[in-house]
């Protein structure tokens, strides 16, 4: 199979923290360090959350502005990505950092169950999302936490809200949602084949599943995400030391599968995003 991969490394996200794991990035300049290393490694997309000093999630559009500038300065090209989660604030405040004007940003278009609540994503906000989106010129990913997510997620691009193309994540193994289930992820992929042919898609697996996750991906082709966002150990007995040891790993089943690793200029041709570097 000769279609570059697109490696996307979730850097820090807003749960895993240091007393899990030493290596989770919490400070800007932590993340920026870590975000190089694993552009280095291999990865082309960092998806990114912001921290308070505490190490509990923040919205602050100040802090995902230097993020955003530190990367930029240390991974020139590197496609930057910001969450617009619900962990990290309510409301309207879920896109404060959109006017930075980030190559991408996270969108769920519909609601599901976490772990201990429900991940609110109500049609007014999911609709200002995406136009937020589309006035700074912010190409969406979709994270698809349910089937519906995906059949919401291709009207909205037929009708003109989601105007870029379209980039579908099936996050698998968050407890309550989606499970890591081998027929589901095959179907979502023939879902997305079918509704939406020139769509790329990935997948990512939370925790113990993100390897498992990571060569489903590769081996049928889609793109891949990995990072200590989603999982904080190599195994059951190694904590992971970086998240660049995460893109090493995930580099590794490319090479296993016959699976050229994008490059950020590849990555950007894949997704339609315009060149930039320097």
């Amino acid at each position: 199979m000769t279609k570059p991969c697109i490696i996307c490394v979730a850097i820090t996200g807003s749960v895993a923290t240091k007393s899990a794991n030493p290596a989770v990035p919490i400070t800007v300049s932590e993340q920026i360090e870590s975000t190089q290393e694993a552009f280095e490694a291999g990865a082309a997309i960092a998806h990114c959350h912001v921290r308070n000093d505490d190490e509990t999630p923040s919205s602050d559009p100040e802090k995902f502005a230097r993020l955003k500038e530190g990367i930029e300065r240390h991974c020139p090209g590197m496609i930057i990505q910001f969450s617009t989660g619900g962990r990290s604030g309510a409301g309207a405040e879920r896109g404060g950092m959109l006017p930075l004007a980030p190559d991408m940003a996270s969108l769920t278009v519909g609601s599901n169950n976490f772990p201990t609540r429900v991940y609110e994503n109500p049609p007014d906000l999911v609709d200002w999302l995406a136009g937020e989106m589309r006035n700074h010129d912010v190409m969406p990913e979709i994270e698809a936490f349910d089937l519906s997510h995906i059949h919401q997620a291709v009207a909205m691009h037929r009708d003109g809200r989601l105007p870029k193309k379209l980039y579908v994540q099936f996050v698998m193994g968050v407890k309550n949602a989606m499970p890591v289930d081998r027929d589901v992820f095959d179907y979502y992929i023939k879902t997305v084949r079918r509704l939406a042919p020139d769509a790329e898609w990935c997948a990512a697996g939370i925790g113990r599943h993100q390897l498992e996750v990571n060569e489903w991906c590769i081996a049928e082709g889609g793109h891949t995400r990995t990072g200590l966002e989603d999982n904080v150990r190599l195994n059951r007995e190694q904590l992971a030391p970086s998240n660049a040891a995460l893109v090493a790993r995930t580099v590794a089943l490319c090479e296993k599968h016959d699976r050229p690793v994008a490059t950020w200029q590849q990555a950007r041709a894949m997704l339609d995003l315009p060149l930039r570097a320097g």
